[in-house]
Parts: C-alpha cells; sequence; structure tokens
C-alpha cells in the first residue's frame, strides 16, 4: 500500500508543481485581473464537471470492478454531453460574458467531462498507473503551452490559456480512450445497459450531492468577490487559495488509494484502523506543510508573482486553520464514501454550506478577501467538526486516535524503507 501512495503522491507532487507553475505564469503575465478572469473560467468549467458527476464521478470508480465499462461510459458520456449543453447556456443567462467565452466553456467542460470520465474507469480497474501519468500529462501540456505562449511568443493575453487547454485535455483524452479500448470488456450488444446506467444514477447521486456542495464551499467566495469588488481581487484571492489549498495533495494522495482499497475489501470493518493510521499521518504531515507556507514573508511572493500579489499572504493565514482541518475531513469522508455511507458525507457539506453563505455575504463586502478567507476557513471548520464527529460515533474511535503517535513515525519509516 505505501508504495502505491508514494507513487500517486509523487504523481501528484509533481502536478501540483506544474499547477503551481500554472499559477505562476497567468499571474506573473497577465497581471490580478487576467489570472481573476483565467480564475473564473476555471471555477465555471469546474461547477459543471461537479453535475457531470450526478451520473459518473467517484461511482464510476466503484461500479467498475464488476460492470462492463462500455455500459457505464456510454451513459456518464451522454449525460456530460447534455449538462455542458445545459451549463454553458445558464452561464450565457446569468452572467455577462461574450459569444466567445461561452464558446471556450462548452468545448473545454466538454474535454475535461470525457477525461475525467475516461481516466475513472480506468483507476475503477487498478490502472494507477495509467492513471497518474495520464493526469500528469494534462497539467505538463498546460503549463507547457502557457510557457511556450507567454515566453517564447511573448502572448500576454488572457485567450491563451483557453488554447492550451485544449492541446492539455485534447491529446490525453484520446489517450485515455486508446487504454480503455486495449481493456477485454465487450459491448455485448447493449444488454444491460439500461440497469447500469439507473444504478450508475444511483450510486452517484448520493456520492456526488457531497461534492457540489463542497464546490460551493470552496469557490462561491470567488464570485462574491467578483460582484463586491472586481477580477483583481478574485487574482489575489485565487493566488493565496491555490498555494494553501496546493497542500491538499498530502491527504488527497493517501484518500485515493484508500478509497480504492475500502471498495475492493470484503471486510469494511477491518480498514478502520488503517484508516486512522493514515489519518494521523496525514494530518501531522499537513499541519507541517501549512507552517512551512506561513512562514513565506510577502516579498517572496511579489518576487514570485508580481507587486500586485503580496496582498495574498495574509489570505494564506487566514485560510491555514481550515487547510488543517481538511486534512483529516478528506479522510473521514472518503471512510463513510468508501462503506457508501454518502449521505454522512452530504450532511457534513451541507452544515460547511450552512456558513459559507452568510459568512461571504457578511464579510466579503466589508472585508474583501480577507473576509473570504475567513469565511472559507470557518466552513473548513465546522463542517470537518461534524463530519470528524460522524465517524467518531460510526467507528468507535475516539478524537485522542486522530492525534500523531510515536509508533506512527516509526511504522512510517519502515514502510518508507520497505518501498525504497
Amino acid at each position: 500500500m505505501i508504495r502505491r501512495i508514494l507513487h500517486n503522491f509523487a504523481t501528484r507532487l509533481v502536478t501540483a508543481l506544474l499547477s503551481f507553475g500554472i499559477v505562476w505564469l497567468t499571474a506573473r503575465y497577465l497581471g490580478a485581473a487576467g489570472r481573476g478572469d483565467v480564475s473564473l473560467f476555471v471555477t465555471d468549467c469546474a461547477a459543471l464537471l461537479l453535475f457531470i458527476g450526478l451520473l459518473g464521478g467517484s461511482s464510476l470508480i466503484y461500479l467498475a470492478p464488476g460492470r462492463s465499462l462500455w455500459h457505464l461510459l456510454v451513459p456518464a458520456y451522454a449525460w456530460a454531453t447534455l449538462v455542458c449543453l445545459a451549463g454553458t447556456a445558464a452561464v450565457g443567462l446569468l452572467r455577462n460574458v461574450p459569444p466567445e467565452y461561452l464558446g471556450h466553456l462548452l468545448a473545454l467542460s466538454l474535454l475535461q467531462a470525457y477525461f475525467s470520465i475516461n481516466t475513472s474507469l480506468l483507476l475503477g480497474r487498478k490502472r494507477e498507473a495509467a492513471y497518474n501519468i495520464l493526469t500528469g500529462l494534462q497539467v505538463a501540456l498546460l503549463a507547457g503551452g502557457l510557457l511556450l505562449a507567454f515566453v517564447g511568443l511573448r502572448w500576454w493575453v488572457v485567450p491563451v490559456y483557453y488554447y492550451a487547454a485544449y492541446l492539455a485535455y485534447g491529446l490525453p483524452t484520446l489517450l485515455s480512450l486508446g487504454l480503455l479500448l486495449r481493456l477485454p470488456d465487450q459491448w455485448h450488444s447493449g444488454r444491460g445497459l439500461g440497469a447500469t446506467a439507473r444504478e450508475l444514477a444511483r450510486h452517484s447521486r448520493g456520492a456526488h450531492f457531497s461534492n457540489i456542495l463542497a464546490f460551493a464551499n470552496y469557490r462561491l467566495s470567488y464570485y462574491f468577490v467578483a460582484h463586491y469588488a472586481d477580477a483583481r481581487a478574485v487574482g489575489v484571492l485565487s493566488v493565496g487559495v491555490a498555494l494553501a489549498e496546493a497542500i491538499w495533495l498530502i491527504p488527497r494522495s493517501t484518500a485515493l488509494i484508500q478509497y480504492v482499497d475500502l471498495v475492493h475489501a470484503t471486510d469494511k470493518h477491518a480498514q478502520i484502523e488503517p484508516t486512522l493510521r493514515v489519518a494521523r499521518l496525514t494530518l501531522l504531515t499537513t499541519v507541517l506543510a501549512v507552517l512551512t507556507l506561513c512562514a513565506l514573508p510577502p516579498a517572496v511572493l511579489t518576487a514570485v508573482f508580481g507587486p500586485e500579489f503580496g496582498a495574498a499572504r495574509p489570505v494564506i493565514l487566514l485560510l491555514a486553520p481550515g487547510v488543517a482541518a481538511i486534512a483529516v475531513n478528506v479522510i473521514c469522508s472518503t471512510y463513510f464514501a468508501g462503506v457508501g455511507r454518502y449521505r454522512v458525507n452530504n450532511l457534513a457539506t451541507t452544515v460547511g454550506l450552512l456558513v459559507t453563505i452568510p459568512a461571504c455575504w457578511l464579510l466579503i463586502p466589508s472585508f474583501g478577501i480577507r473576509g473570504a478567507a475567513v469565511a472559507t476557513t470557518l466552513s473548513y471548520v465546522v463542517s470537518t467538526g461534524f463530519l470528524l464527529r460522524q465517524f467518531c460515533q460510526a467507528t468507535g474511535a475516539r478524537l485522542p486516535a486522530f492525534l500523531p503517535r510515536k509508533a506512527d513515525l516509526g511504522y512510517a519509516r519502515s514502510l518508507l524503507k520497505k518501498a525504497a
């Protein structure tokens, strides 16, 4: 297991570094306003992808071991196409954006959706190496395309991001489809397609609803800041958020492997102690990473991103407690998803959203991006507290079980030696 976690972590670390490069390139060469425009576009795409998960998402991983991949892929593709069309139309009605923006939103959200579906199916069949390579390639192509345009061609306009994204998602989507075609699954003339689609929808609704609510917790503040301030403020906020959330690669790397193991485990109860051990180590490493990030002075941010982005440091400091709390949140929510108790995750994210909306409404008009950071942290902490209580009740664990122990460090060292 540790080897798989390390491989997954290494891939996510490379991906996080490349993602940092994307944030740096867009901030450095487009400025705070341009970075804000890119952030809002990425947020719009992410919102569409969330609704796509209502007939896919993690449920594709859950059902892939025992179903024909093609019986899962067809309804997932059809639903993704419908959502992207309807979602793009909704953005056009709700926001004052040009037609070219809507065209890029539709095309790129479709590419991202198909890529996500393909890689989820590969992961469900334990093709973790292929999954890691494809996700890493996608970010590398995006970073490389931006680097060529900004540095090589000196083309410093927002549409460059769209053109680079076409390459970054188009090629990996084709490669992932080719890998699926090489698997032994057969179509069987459509037999069982309807039943599989209904089962996928049933699992996805429960599994993915919490993701939609979580997205609102994570990104609703962007729209509040755009409304009460401007794109420049969104750009500064997005840099602080990107740096803080980069630390989440630690809990997400361990949680992904934990989820796959839970799905395939016959004895779910036996996974409680390994889950707690992973949670303790994950919390320790996350807190250390958060403290390191908080130690960065404003001069580093201005030197790296530009003079407009020194204001991102207060955002990072205010987000730090919430980022640390999410380490426990991710592990607990992954456990409940792995055992099929999606309602708990839905309730936790609902509690967080009930904090996010009034906090954004009250704090952002007066305190701007700092108010946005406080609202986000309050949401993270409250939802994590709720989820932690539910986990303890469900498993019999106590709160001290999440505190790192000396034995955990010895266990981690022994596993690292075995994996070396």
